[in-house]
């Protein structure tokens, strides 16, 4: 429970900027109108989008509000602030069905562009997913990217999971067999893949991700299948944009949003939701091994509100 806590802790003090960006203007409003009325959900919506949460995510979240609004007669701007943070929180919601993959015999494919902290995020969940019982393989099929592929050796080592490598530059899809092979022979629960991540050429993306693919329906099809883009926080629409064109060439179940620590786009979060309907799984508020925790709408809209009144 203390490291939740911890977790808690360094989540709203990493969200800091974002609650400035976003918080201080949505508390300025509740205090400085006296009514309810369009000029006062305009104000809102005008916070909201300049904090990242998207259009969207916006009308939705406003639409929500409205309707809380009429449904329990209020009629002071103050009494919003609650009804708005449940929105927020009903928007983001992840179902617990989001980890299904943990509870069954799996492959995670982890793909996301370099730089985003992608390699670093599989380190961090192979030592999650072994913290909670799992056996974990990793497959370092990012052959392209120099170091890659030891920047994973050094995290296997340091989350104590076995990792399965190829030559710098040979067939990801090769590494992947290998992988399968290992996690068959070794009863696996969980076979993690770091993939390359190069999105300025689709085509190759494409063809490297079906080649994969066809393999683990091959050789692993009883295998639950499970694909998390990696996305960098501090992009903010960026990062959107990013999912987006990860979505067109993959099945992508869940994102995990890292350095949301020190960003003001933590707003995105809510953002990739609610556009593309692929739940942010897993968040990572820093460098640490158990920097990496999964997402909870709860904490997270609390952290991004509540925090300030609970410092």
């Amino acid at each position: 429970m203390e490291e939740k806590k911890g977790f808690f802790r360094r989540l709203a003090e990493g969200l800091s900027k974002t609650r400035a960006n976003i918080v201080s203007g949505i508390d300025s409003i509740f205090s400085g109108f006296s009514s309810i009325d369009e000029d006062f959900y305009e104000e809102i919506e005008e916070t909201l989008i300049m904090g990242d949460i998207g259009i969207n995510a916006t009308m939705s979240i406003i639409d929500d509000l409205k309707a809380k609004v009429k449904e329990n007669h209020i009629k002071d701007p103050a009494e919003c602030k609650q009804y708005l943070i449940q929105s927020i929180k009903e928007q983001m919601d992840v179902k617990d069905t989001a980890y299904e993959f943990e509870n069954r015999r799996s492959v995670v494919l982890v793909i996301g562009v370099n730089g985003v902290g992608k390699t670093t995020s599989v380190g961090k969940l192979a030592g999650m997913l072994k913290d909670s019982g799992k056996k974990v393989i990793l497959a370092a099929a990012d052959t392209f990217r120099a170091a890659a592929g030891e920047q994973l050796s050094e995290w296997a080592n340091r989350a104590g999971v076995e990792i399965i490598s190829g030559q710098e530059g040979s067939d990801p899809a090769a590494v992947v067999y290998d992988a399968v092979a290992a996690a068959k022979a070794r009863h696996a629960d969980v076979l993690l893949c770091d993939t390359a991540g190069r999105l300025h050429n689709k085509k190759n993306l494409m063809n490297e991700l079906g080649k994969i693919n066809r393999i683990l329906e091959k050789e692993y099809p009883d295998a639950y299948r499970e694909t998390l883009v990696v996305l960098d926080g501090t992009t903010g629409q960026n990062a959107l944009v990013q999912a987006r064109e990860f979505s067109e060439v993959a099945d992508i179940t869940g994102i995990i949003l890292t350095k949301l620590d020190g960003t003001a786009k933590g707003g995105i979060a809510v953002a990739i939701h609610s556009e593309l309907g692929i739940p942010v799984k897993y968040i990572g508020v820093g460098e640490r091994i158990d920097d990496l925790q999964k997402f909870n709408a709860e904490e997270f809209v609390n952290a991004l509100f509540l925090s300030n009144e609970n410092e």
